[in-house]
């Protein structure tokens, strides 16, 4: 009797648990798929409702409608730069001012510790924000996407934690061998805090990715720094009433007008916004299960 209700437990949890996976891939997938679903689907016909995993009347004047301004490139070229700038900077900045206060013969790494993590709970505020870019002559440059993202204060403590947790007995061979503390940094520690390291990556580019008030605060004026976001954010904005869009009635053409309403525009920027970032994440995909697993054997 025991051993069939061995032989049972599991059985039953296992199924239990692929249920529970498939549902919860579903809830996770479906308003995605849904999204997609819509984007692909003539605008008139989706005030109707219904639409589930397939369209009913299948067209690409959604799409068009977005592609339609030119600016639409110029901003894709001008987002991927910034994400990719940002990116990089702030990991290699924040990496190393997080191996900086993670030494304790370094005196002054408790007070720049406090200042970084003051600033996560107090701010400035707007106003003093903008005149702050104004008087360091960022407004309507390209390097106010860049700047003030170099250093992200949550993201330093995240880091310097990973950082405590490296064998200190690596650093000091490293010094007896004769290494300083910069060969150090970028031949020891850095390459440990990979898994890490590609975790706050991909945070800081969606973060860039997605960003669009910035554009509109300090590069409004200037049409050529204008981002991605902010151009469908605009576009969004103007389909809310689609016959006053001039985009849309020169791309689409007006007897097409119809097929297009704020929801369809609205489902396929989402897509456009969404793809290109989505692209990057299989790439850390390995670094995050490297991750795990040294989680997982760390004394």
């Amino acid at each position: 009797m025991r051993r069939r209700q061995g032989a049972v437990e599991p059985l039953v949890f296992h199924t239990f648990n692929t249920v529970f996976m498939i549902m919860l891939v579903i809830v996770t997938l479906y308003p995605f798929l849904n999204t997609i679903v819509v984007s692909f689907n003539a605008g008139n016909d989706t005030i109707r409702g219904g639409l589930y995993l397939w369209p009913r009347q299948f067209t690409l004047q959604n799409y068009k409608a977005v592609f339609a301004s030119g600016t639409i490139y110029d901003a894709f070229l001008i987002s991927v730069a910034r994400t990719v700038l940002s990116t990089i900077l702030n990991i290699f900045l924040t990496t190393m001012l997080a191996y900086a206060i993670s030494r304790r013969e370094y005196i002054f790494r408790k007070p720049i510790t406090a200042i970084f993590v003051l600033t996560m709970y107090f701010n400035a505020g707007l106003i003093p924000g903008y005149f702050l870019m104004k008087d360091l002559h960022l407004l309507n440059n390209f390097l106010v996407y860049v700047l003030p993202s170099m250093i992200s204060a949550f993201n330093l403590i995240v880091i310097r934690t990973y950082i405590g947790t490296i064998s200190e007995s690596l650093v000091e061979s490293a010094r007896i061998d004769g290494a300083g503390d910069f060969k150090i940094f970028w031949r020891l520690i850095f390459p440990l805090c990979k898994p890490v390291l590609a975790t706050i990556a991909l945070f800081v580019a969606v973060g860039a990715w997605n960003s669009w008030f910035d554009a509109f605060l300090y590069t409004s004026s200037r049409q050529e720094l204008s981002t991605l976001q902010y151009e469908l954010m605009k576009l969004l904005s103007s389909s809310m009433n689609a016959n006053s869009n001039p985009a849309v009635a020169n791309g689409v053409g007006m007897e097409h007008m119809t097929q297009v309403t704020p929801i369809s525009i609205r489902a396929a920027i989402t897509i456009v916004a969404s793809v290109p970032i989505l692209m990057v994440y299989p790439f850390m995909q390995k670094y995050f299960v490297v991750g795990l697993n040294v989680g997982s054997v760390k004394e």
